[in-house]
């Protein structure tokens, strides 16, 4: 999992600064700030899923106050904290859906990104997330340009192209394994193709060298080579090519 950046925390602390304590015992008919004076409360107690209910509360009682929209983004928060990903994210779909205009929609879909970005899981299992945080952080840099926002957006972008061409590369030695080398081959031309700037790039191409061989494509493969050779001429994956092609390295 990767680590959210301190602009996330900073960002909600200047979100915080309206909120007062309070510990006074619950009127009757509480007000719409007591309520949210009291969710901050369970909030800072680290007692999230109260901290969401009671936030959730002040927009059903108290739909027009000027407390509700605020109590949007601080539910979906609360869940956030909670790791409850999918009410954060339907509380930030709400928020966006209706309050475009609002001070802090850069920050809602900054934190929708993220709630999406903290359910990146290892390579070997389901990356619908992963796909789900490329497009929300992209849509952060596409709205948001030259905010912090998306500076730390497009840090996290790379980070999850590298996972997702891992992925790629994790499902192409699966089928060589089983060898499926016309599939291998087209998840490690996947790479190759939308994946340059990752890690997997130069075992990417020698694989591409690996699979044209073994198809027979001997043109093709040295091409693959050519490229691989251009670009990183000390890699290991290099010299393991050039065995293959029969060139010297």
């Amino acid at each position: 999992m990767f680590p959210i950046k301190k602009i996330f925390v900073f960002g909600f602390a200047l979100f915080l600064l309206s909120a007062c304590s309070t510990s006074k015992e619950e009127p009757l008919n509480p007000s719409a700030e007591y309520l949210y004076n009291k969710a901050y409360d369970y909030l800072q107690q680290t007692s999230y899923k109260k901290a969401a209910e009671t936030f959730e509360k002040l927009e059903l009682e108290h739909p027009y106050s000027k407390w509700a929209v605020k109590a949007k983004l601080m539910g979906a928060y609360a869940y956030y904290k909670d790791k409850d990903y999918d009410d954060a994210i339907i509380s930030l779909d709400r928020f966006i859906k209706y309050h475009p205009g609002n001070k802090d929609i850069a920050y809602a879909y900054y934190m929708r990104a993220i709630c999406y970005y903290d359910q990146i899981t290892e390579v070997t299992k389901d990356q619908s997330n992963t796909a789900k945080a490329m497009a929300a952080l992209e849509q952060v840099i596409i709205r948001f340009p030259g905010t912090a926002y998306a500076k730390d957006a497009s840090m996290k972008i790379a980070l999850t192209n590298d996972h997702l061409a891992g992925k790629e590369m994790e499902v192409g030695r699966y089928y060589l394994s089983q060898k499926n080398y016309l599939s291998a081959l087209n998840r490690f031309s996947t790479v190759v193709n939308h994946y340059q700037t990752t890690t997997h790039i130069e075992e990417a191409l020698y694989r591409q060298v690996e699979m044209y061989t073994i198809l027979g494509l001997n043109d093709e493969a040295l091409k693959a080579y050519k490229v691989l050779e251009y670009n990183y001429p000390k890699s290991k994956w290099t010299k393991d090519a050039a065995r293959i092609v029969g060139a010297k390295g």
